[in-house]
């Protein structure tokens, strides 16, 4: 009894054993989304194979037969055959779209990179435009002060012209009234001395008349005191 128990108490062991090895041993595995397609010479199994189609293949159909189930189609190479109705579909298959997205996507990385590395540039080259107009409105500002001191400046000697003109029309006038002064200066003293002449003169005559006059004067004196 004791030995029967101890048989199936290692059958059972080598039973669990195996069971484990082979549970340790599996794995996970898919069914290919990758086949082939045959394209024959008819609508028929019987028919000659004359090419395998890989999936994702584009074909143009011709016409379809509905009662065999094959579809008679034409590569875009321009060879005609008949294939399975049930292997075509109306848009191309998941991995092909897949794989279309994932390069459409890779397409759009690329462009976002690029489009970032032509905001990075746009973004420089507005910092340098900001910073030049910076540079600008300095040098605009600087400019300007220095033309408000140019026309200061300017005023200033226009100011100056001006006082200079001034100036030179009262000495013009002053020169015009010394003119006529001493013109007037002269006449008088021509005058003075042709007055002082005739004075002159007219003193010499009347010395001279009294000349005359006096000694007749004392000799009718005498003559009188004569008489007497």
């Amino acid at each position: 009894m004791m030995m029967q128990f101890s048989k199936q108490t290692c059958r059972l062991l080598g039973l669990g054993l195996f069971l484990s090895a082979g549970l340790a041993t599996a794995e996970s595995v898919w069914v290919s989304d990758q086949f082939e397609v045959m394209l024959r010479s008819g609508p028929a199994t019987s028919n000659a194979i004359e090419r395998m189609l890989t999936s994702g293949t584009q074909l143009e159909v011709l016409e379809q037969d509905r009662d065999s189930g094959y579809s008679r189609v034409q590569t875009q190479a321009g060879t005609e055959g008949w294939v399975l109705t049930r292997y075509l579909m109306q848009e191309p298959s998941a991995r092909e779209q897949l794989a279309t997205l994932s390069s459409q996507l890779s397409s759009a990385s690329e462009r976002g990179s690029s489009m970032g590395a032509q905001l990075d540039a746009i973004r420089r080259e507005q910092q340098n435009a900001a910073s030049q107009i910076q540079t600008l409105e300095r040098e605009k500002a600087e400019l300007e002060a220095e033309l408000a001191k140019i026309k200061r400046t300017a005023a200033n000697v226009l100011a100056i012209d001006r006082q200079n003109e001034t100036m030179q029309q009262r000495l013009t006038a002053f020169e015009i009234q010394v003119g006529a002064l001493e013109k007037e200066n002269e006449e008088l003293a021509s005058k003075t001395t042709r007055n002082w002449f005739m004075v002159g003169a007219v003193v010499l005559f009347i010395g001279v008349l009294l000349g005359l006059i006096l000694p007749r004067m004392r000799w009718q004196k005498r003559s009188r005191y004569d008489s007497f």
